[in-house]
């Protein structure tokens, strides 16, 4: 049996060792051969290193770790290429002396292994076009420049708009020696989570083919369902596929499906426990940051339509939180829409981990982060499995009464049917239940359809309104379209007074 590369992102290390690898290599050359200049945006722990790593084995020509891929018979093994690998994996960035204190050192590191020089190890850019130019000299061929995580810097100190834009500006002066080397460069390819603006970083290295939304390397990353049932079938003998695929499958970039690498292994490694491990291995705190100022109305994310524009609209100065949310790998894609010359596009929430996982996230935003959620979302689990929907008004209540009164003040949402509706998406959503927000009729739009195992939640929000709540579902008949479920059907309706920020009415039937 195949060993797990657990951590590993050295391409030699898992050829040699015996450990399952999926062939990207066909990807790989296709790059190669069809362009020179590239950039891929990608979420974390997402194989970006280990691709990093094996473009760069594949040009200083170690053949033998490549017997056996889709490459091996295609490649001329002849030529080999010096590599200039810089990877800002490691490293603090809390101030640009300590971000250009790291960049000195992989300089360094590149000089010593190429063994070259340059003239001035303080002026980075100067220095990085030296050792492009004295490596070509050296050597007798043009250059391949690999950068990994090359957005870190910013990303690591993203809330600190003063130092994140000091870095900006340091890396983007950086990688103006690329562009600036051209006649030297062979291939170059920059990796990392976010993408900014072509004004921002990449300014001053615009000439970068985007391949982050290219359906023909949609997989280069990621394992698809055939790698699962092909490269890891052997430790995945007896599993509940259809559960793998609703806990951990989903990433979309407008290609198939694809798994994150890292929730695979180690929920193999894992005696193929079911569990966050992805999310666990890197919470994104500073979503709350973000989340505080934009005052997001979260149920949008569930029918969330966007146009490129927004999902590019990042940078330092101007953080757009769904696009910070899709290049976090907290959205993907769910489908295009072509409307006339427009393009637009349909996103969703990858899968089950992620969204517990940030439902419950931004369910400690909206509420006291001190109170005990997990206690109370047990008890509404309970109502709803069981059908004990009396049950369930006992528990939301006592959700409600447990927000300290600072909540309501700081975010000047209590008077606002948003704010109610956002709480209760996410409190019912990080109970791991399949949930929709703003689910659309032939009508009108659901506040939000909730499915167990064997019934169907319809609910309407309501708020400081006399109307009750559950008459808009009756007069809309929202059940309508989940009839043909064959499963019980509750419709409710809660109204909330802002004054006493709780339920003031709660009302329900079953169809």
């Amino acid at each position: 049996m195949t060993k797990l590369p657990i951590g590993i992102q050295t391409f030699s290390e898992i050829r040699e060792g015996n450990y399952a690898y999926v062939d990207k290599t066909e990807d790989i050359y296709n790059l190669i051969d069809r362009g020179k200049y590239y950039f891929l945006s990608r979420p974390r722990r997402f194989g970006k290193s280990l691709l990093i790593d094996t473009i760069s084995e594949l040009f200083k020509g170690s053949k033998e770790y490549f017997k056996g891929l889709y490459i091996y018979e295609k490649w001329d093994w002849s030529v080999t290429y010096p590599v200039i690998k810089i990877s800002f994996g490691k490293g603090k960035f809390s101030s640009s002396e300590s971000t250009t204190k790291v960049i000195r050192k992989q300089l360094k590191n590149n000089l010593r292994i190429l063994n070259v020089d340059c003239d001035d190890l303080e002026e980075l850019s100067d220095c990085f076009a030296d050792i492009i130019w004295n490596t070509y000299e050296k050597y007798g061929q043009k250059v391949v420049i690999l950068v990994d995580e090359y957005d870190k810097p910013v990303i690591d100190i993203i809330t600190n708009k003063v130092i994140a834009a000091e870095n900006k500006e340091i890396l983007g002066d950086f990688y103006s020696a690329i562009k600036d080397s051209d006649q030297y460069v062979k291939f170059a390819m920059l990796t990392g989570v976010s993408k900014f603006s072509q004004m921002s970083l990449f300014s001053k290295l615009n000439n970068l083919e985007d391949i982050t939304i290219d359906d023909e390397y949609g997989t280069i990353t990621g394992y698809t369902q055939h790698d699962l049932e092909t490269t890891f079938k052997e430790h995945l003998v007896g599993v509940d596929m259809d559960k793998v695929k609703r806990w951990y499958n989903g990433y979309n970039y407008l290609s198939e499906p694809i798994y994150n690498p890292y929730d695979i292994l180690i929920y193999i490694s894992k005696k193929c426990n079911f569990s966050n491990y992805w999310w666990e291995s890197g919470n994104p705190s500073f979503l709350i940051e973000i989340l505080k100022i934009s005052n997001f109305y979260l149920p949008k994310l569930d029918n969330l339509i966007v146009g490129k524009e927004t999902l590019n609209a990042f940078d330092v100065e101007r953080i757009d939180l769904i696009a910070l949310l899709w290049q976090t790998g907290y959205l993907t894609f769910d489908k295009e829409i072509i409307e006339g010359d427009f393009l637009s596009y349909k996103m969703k929430i990858p899968n089950l981990e992620v969204k517990q996982s940030l439902n419950t996230l931004f369910l400690n935003y909206l509420v006291d982060d001190k109170i005990q959620v997990n206690p109370i979302g047990l008890k509404a689990v309970n109502a709803l499995s069981n059908n004990k929907v009396d049950k369930l008004i006992t528990v939301l209540k006592s959700l409600f009464a447990s927000i300290a009164y600072n909540n309501f003040t700081k975010n000047e949402l209590e008077k606002h049917e948003g704010y109610y509706a956002s709480l209760m998406y996410t409190f019912l959503s990080s109970l791991g239940f399949d949930s929709h927000a703003e689910d659309p009729t032939s009508i009108g739009r659901i506040d939000l359809t909730l499915k167990t195992y064997s019934s169907i939640y319809i609910f309407e929000f309501k708020v400081d309104k006399k109307e009750d709540a559950i008459k808009q579902i009756k007069e809309k008949k929202y059940y309508e379209k989940y009839l043909s479920d064959g499963k019980d059907i509750f419709l409710v309706g809660i109204n909330f007074d802002s004054k006493d920020r709780n339920i003031a009415d709660f009302k329900w039937e079953k169809v």
